[in-house]
């Protein structure tokens, strides 16, 4: 198979051999593959794949077509269209997943709304619902919110009757923000009058903290999951205990498949069946075939985009 390979600090498209399903495990014809921040640090060096996933082809989430089965797994037929998040070797023409981990395909989602999907509408709705138990009524702020997880979380907290005000850098996308259902769409450092908040998603990094805690209802919670501006940063913590709030923390790549699983579950069973009733959509930005992957990590890392970047293979 061709796949998508991390060699000297580039990404570059290989030759290697075809997967092979192992027990509870399905192997996917990949037609969709998402990028995601983790792809360009381990391009980098920095975010090496867990254990038992191939450990220079990156690529966390797919959608594709069921082609053959391991041993004892009957979840999905050969033939069925699932999508997945990955620890890895997801942006490569074959991919295997466990069939606890990966769910079906809505009729509605094309290919690459399919590839977009599990990443970051698996990490949204871990943040918002799992993390910070966020309820109906309450004052959320996304910061990053153009992006895939933020246009995810946007879509998420307003379909939960959260009132939400997101953060964007980019002017040209405040209208498309608004139109998920942002009631506020400001710009990075114009959030503050706008709170307190009640929950805070965090995909920008450690300069916003500051001013997060600053804007923190009592009780607020904050979920950071995006350190692209930053990873470290200054807190007051008297304002954290003055507030008697809570920050998480989170990844998904390296969790145990038995929490990958519950995650995935969770999914299935509240965020499709609104993607299926079209009142949620994955943004694409741009698509790239396999062969142009250079150009599709250039345009990830260049920003300023609306939505996801997608690999079609």
């Amino acid at each position: 198979m061709k796949a998508a390979t991390v060699v000297d600090g580039q990404v570059v498209v290989t030759d290697k051999p075809d997967p092979i399903p192992q027990r509870g495990e399905v192997l996917v014809r990949v037609r969709a593959a998402g990028l995601n921040a983790a792809d360009l640090l381990q391009r980098r060096g920095f975010y090496p794949a867990p254990p038992g996933a191939p450990p220079d082809i990156p690529g966390l989430e797919i959608a594709g077509d069921v082609v053959a089965l391991g041993e004892d797994a009957t979840r999905f037929a050969v033939g069925d269209r699932v999508m997945a998040l990955l620890g890895g070797g997801g942006q490569a023409e074959l991919a295997v997943v466990h069939e606890r981990v990966a769910i079906p395909v809505p009729e509605a989602l094309d290919w690459p709304a399919a590839g977009g999907l599990p990443e970051t509408f698996t990490t949204a709705h871990d943040a918002l619902f799992t993390q910070c138990g966020l309820t109906m009524g309450e004052r959320v702020l996304i910061h990053g919110a153009a992006g895939g997880v933020g246009t995810a979380a946007v879509q998420l907290a307003a379909a939960a009757g959260a009132r939400v005000t997101a953060t964007v850098r980019n002017a040209a996308l405040h209208d498309a923000v608004r139109d998920l259902g942002a009631g506020d769409v400001v710009a990075p450092d114009a959030f503050a009058p706008l709170g307190p908040f009640d929950v805070i998603l965090e995909l920008v990094g450690g300069p916003n903290m500051a001013a997060n805690l600053g804007a923190l209802a009592t009780g607020g919670r904050i979920s950071v999951i995006g350190i692209g501006a930053g990873a470290s940063t200054e807190i007051n913590l008297l304002q954290l205990m003055g507030a008697r709030g809570s920050i998480h923390g989170s990844t998904l790549r390296a969790r145990p498949l038995e929490e990958k699983a519950m995650a995935a579950r969770r999914v299935e069973a509240h965020v499709l069946p609104l993607v299926a009733a079209g009142r949620l959509r994955v943004p694409v930005a741009n698509t790239f075939a396999l062969d142009d992957v250079g150009a599709a990590y250039e345009r990830f890392a260049a920003g300023a985009k609306f939505g996801k970047v997608v690999l079609l293979t």
